[in-house]
C-alpha cells in the first residue's frame, strides 16, 4: 500500500491447502482474501485475483488430496471477483488436466509450475493486469 501501486495481483492458496502453517479451514482462506481485497480497495488499488493452480497432491504430504477443494475455492474466487468488480486470472484453466492435476510437462513436482507452466500462465497474467490497469487508467 505504501508503494501506491495501480494494481495488486493476489495469488495464494497452495501453501494453505498443504497445511504449511497448520490446518486451515476454507473460511480462513476466504476471510484472508476478503481482508486483502478490502485493504486494496480502500487504497484505490485495482485487484487481480489469481486462481489456485491445480495439484492432485503433495509428495511431502501424501494424505492430502486437494484437487476438489482447489476447484471449490477457485469457484468461490471467480464468483467473489465478479461480485466485487475485480479481475480474475484463471490459471487453473490453462494448467489443469481433467482430474484436477497439473497437466504433464507443466510442473516438475505436480505442484509448482516449471518454465513451460509459467509460459502458459504468462498470457493470462498479462491480460488480467492490463484489464485491471485499464480500469484505473494507470500502468500496473
Amino acid at each position: 500500500v505504501r508503494l501506491k501501486p495501480a494494481v495488486v495481483h493476489i495469488m495464494v492458496g497452495t501453501n494453505d491447502l498443504a497445511g504449511h502453517t497448520g490446518p486451515s479451514a476454507p473460511e480462513q482462506y476466504t476471510d484472508n482474501i476478503r481482508a486483502m481485497v478490502d485493504i486494496a480497495k480502500a487504497n484505490r488499488i485495482a485487484v487481480v485475483l489469481g486462481s489456485i493452480p491445480p495439484t492432485a497432491g503433495f509428495s511431502w504430504k501424501p494424505a492430502i488430496a486437494p484437487a476438489a477443494q482447489i476447484r471449490e475455492l477457485n469457484r468461490w474466487l471467480s464468483d467473489f471477483a465478479r461480485l466485487q468488480g475485480l479481475v480474475y486470472a484463471d490459471y487453473y484453466a490453462v494448467l489443469a488436466d481433467s482430474a484436477g492435476a497439473m497437466k504433464p510437462g507443466l510442473s516438475n513436482d505436480g505442484v509448482h509450475p516449471n518454465a513451460a507452466g509459467y509460459a502458459v500462465m504468462t498470457p493470462v497474467a498479462h491480460a488480467a493486469l492490463a484489464a485491471a490497469a485499464g480500469a484505473t487508467g494507470r500502468k500496473p
